[in-house]
């Protein structure tokens, strides 16, 4: 099938006869959709989410004669399901679903009491989920509209046997809801017709995504058609939601002999009904002809052999293990860290011993997963803050498990068993004994996982256990550098807390990373950061910064920062700093690489808990911060005790510094701090031109940025660079 013929198809999708568009508001809409769509590469398995979101439809209703019948949603696509399965994988799932579902169910609620149009509410809703593959974005707006359905309902059932429902239901109306339910009754046969519509088409696209990825590809007219179709899909079933949601809403504004359902609703809800339906219809009929297409070409392929499907039932094994709710966290570390006839398949670094597994039980486990190259910086940082937590023992207690993920390809692989040992004996926690050995189909699987399911690239990540074996942070690796072990038991919810006690200062972006500096903003003084790799504007900066602050006569102290990843060319910076007596600098190269690399975890940070830079303040100082490290010229902050007063690029000041002899008759009146701020602001360039350097790291660089001083969306380039000077 041509693309021409492919864009017709879904053109006649978009119209029918009762919801109109224009050829023009067809294109419009349509790119609207896809401009929402901005996927970051994670995901997660959507299918126990959507069966609990089935579940909360099928129960919500009542089931009494008194009211009216229940509701029968079971979908064409699906059978029914068990109750203890699907609530134990939705127990599994990352706790940041919950906070995202949370977001979308706040929205819904607010928007659709209010006047804004229909459209607008579900690109909205978009937006929100703009992170999330298709079939996700469906699901997580279906679960944030089932909790208010369910709420909805729950109170409605039990306002007859629960005196605190019976309470609430006052507040919501219930008691009016509950006399009026003959008339009602064909209002719920509306929102019946439609949410069932809505979860047939879900599990459709769920089966879609289901599909061996080797199959799918544009070439093949039923996949390139439903992949054309789903975003369509996902839009009309929002808009449903969005549909559902007002109702609700309108039912308990109710008064008197007021209506439920006026005309207009009825239609709207008609029309949708069969937009949707007439939507699954469509996903079925490719569904179906790509069913036959890969089973056609599974024929033609040679079957696996016994060793592959060893490995893809182990894997299977594995995904399943962590889906379930275990009382102890032994099955689930002992399928991770698979010992065979190895009875001690843990080397502790600390005590220089082999243990047993069995040391782990009940505690929380950090998996640090990393390769080889995992840096210097990188263990001496981690060391530091595990070695704290040690202190402060029952009070934080968990235990870091090293897991090297090693390609077997390599051919330097046996040369690099000393490397290996190095590692495993400078780390005071736990590491896998025998990874060098050829890995058994068995690790091979808990490789594949490793990388499928929590997404590890080259960088290191700590997955989070808790005593029970359940993953509750996929990668806590920012989370740790950010806020060391105050993180514990290292969750999203914990780090959230984090975030909202947490006020942008110099105390909190040093976190006491040198006492000096630390004494020196307890005692209230003027201090000046600055960084930088350009010695030539370090030493002119330094003097003419001195130079002023003795005209003013005032003392301050200055901090020399460095530059992120540190190379030699900052180590000869700090020499001459030291030999010319310019100013203090952080003790080592690996403080240096922490305060830097602390900085962008705390962006990463905010990336995954869904912060953006317009909403959030802290934000935008973190991105101010990077971006004058990534300007390849010098820069620097001005603080008096812990509070800022400035910051601005290198350049910047020195102009304003040369020029104290313009502002220095406002120093009496306002003080060095204002005056030097004021003119700053008169001197700043008209234009700028801001850049942010950000390395990958487990997917987690964002689609879009905006720049922190203006607000633009930010031009995204690619960068290779090797530079060890």
């Amino acid at each position: 099938m041509s693309s021409e013929q492919t864009s017709e198809n879904v053109q006649k999708l978009i119209k029918f006869d009762r919801l109109k568009f224009s050829v023009s508001d067809d294109n419009v809409m349509l790119k609207q959709i896809e401009a929402t769509h901005e996927p970051d590469g994670g995901e997660f398995d959507v299918k126990p989410l959507l069966h609990l979101v089935e579940q909360i439809f099928t129960s919500a209703t009542p089931k009494t004669d008194a009211t009216f019948d229940g509701l029968d949603l079971k979908t064409h696509d699906v059978e029914a399901f068990e109750d203890k399965p699907t609530q134990t994988g939705f127990v599994s799932a990352p706790e940041a679903l919950a906070y995202t579902i949370d977001r979308i169910s706040c929205e819904i609620r607010c928007k659709c009491s209010g006047g804004e149009e229909a459209h607008q509410k579900a690109i909205s809703v978009l937006k929100m989920v703009s992170s999330q593959p298709w079939d996700a974005k469906l699901v997580l707006t279906l679960s944030a509209f089932a909790v208010n359905y369910g709420e909805f309902w729950l109170v409605f059932q039990s306002y007859h046997s629960n005196q605190l429902a019976k309470s609430i239901a006052i507040l919501k109306q219930v008691p009016e809801i509950l006399g009026r339910s003959s008339k009602l009754k064909p209002w719920f046969n509306s929102i019946k017709d439609l949410i069932k519509a809505m979860l047939d088409v879900a599990n459709c696209i769920v089966k879609f995504r289901e599909f061996p990825s080797q199959y799918i590809t544009t070439d093949v007219s039923a996949f390139s058609t439903a992949l054309a179709i789903i975003p369509i899909a996902v839009y009309w079933t929002i808009r449903c939601v969005v549909a559902c949601a007002s109702q609700i809403a309108r039912l308990r504004g109710l008064r008197g002999d007021e209506h439920p359902l006026s005309t207009s609703d009825a239609w709207e809800i008609s029309a949708l009904v069969h937009k949707v339906s007439n939507i699954h219809n469509h996903l079925r009929h490719n569904l179906d002809d790509c069913l036959k297409h890969i089973i056609l070409m599974s024929k033609k392929k040679p079957s696996f052999d016994a060793d592959e499907k060893r490995h893809m039932e182990a894997y299977q094994m594995l995904s399943e293990l962590f889906k379930d709710f275990h009382t102890d966290n032994m099955k689930v570390l002992k399928a991770f860290i698979y010992a065979g006839d190895n009875q001690q398949p843990l080397f502790h670094g600390r005590s220089n011993q082999r243990v047993d597994i069995d040391i782990l039980k009940q505690t929380h486990v950090l998996l640090l997963i990393s390769n080889l190259e995992i840096s210097h910086d990188e263990l001496e940082i981690l060391e530091d803050i595990y070695n704290e937590s040690l202190k402060k023992r029952p009070a934080i207690q968990y235990e870091i498990v090293w897991f090297p993920v090693l390609d077997q390809s390599d051919p330097w692989i046996q040369s690099s068993q000393k490397l290996f040992e190095n590692h495993r004996t400078r780390m005071p926690w736990y590491t896998r004994h025998d990874t060098l050995h050829s890995p058994s189909l068995k690790d091979r699987a808990v490789i594949t996982f490793i990388k499928k399911e929590w997404h590890y690239g080259r960088k290191p990540i700590l997955v989070v256990l808790d005593s029970q074996g359940q993953v509750v942070c996929q990668n806590a690796w920012h989370m740790m550098l950010t806020w060391k072990n105050e993180a514990f038991p290292f969750t999203v919810s914990k780090e959230e807390a984090l975030w909202k006690e947490a006020t942008w200062n110099l105390d909190f972006l040093v976190d006491g990373i040198d006492p000096w500096i630390s004494n020196q903003i307890a005692a209230g003084k003027i201090i000046w950061l600055y960084g930088g790799d350009d010695i030539q504007w370090i030493e002119e900066f330094t003097v003419i910064a001195k130079k002023a602050a003795e005209s003013a006569g005032i003392s301050m102290e200055m901090v020399y920062m460095g530059k992120s990843n540190p190379k030699e060319r900052v180590h000869t910076n700090i020499k001459t700093i030291t030999e010319k007596k310019l100013s203090y600098h952080l003790e080592s190269l690996t403080s240096i690489w922490y305060f830097w690399v602390r900085i962008e975890s705390m962006l990463y940070s905010k990336i995954s808990l869904g912060r953006t830079v317009q909403d959030d303040p802290i934000m935008q100082e973190v991105l101010k911060m990077l971006s004058l490290d990534s300007s390849h010229e010098g820069w620097a902050l001005l603080s008096q005790g812990s509070e800022e007063v400035t910051k601005a690029k290198g350049d910047s000041f020195l102009t304003c510094l040369r020029e104290y002899n313009q502002w220095k008759v406002n120093v009496l009146q306002k003080g060095f701090l204002q005056a030097l701020k004021d003119h700053l602001l008169q001197i700043q360039p008209q234009h700028h031109c801001n850049q942010l350097e950000l390395l990958v790291a487990a997917g987690m660089i964002p689609e879009t940025l905006v720049c922190s001083e203006c607000g633009r969306k930010m031009e995204k380039f690619i960068v290779y660079r090797c530079c060890d000077v």
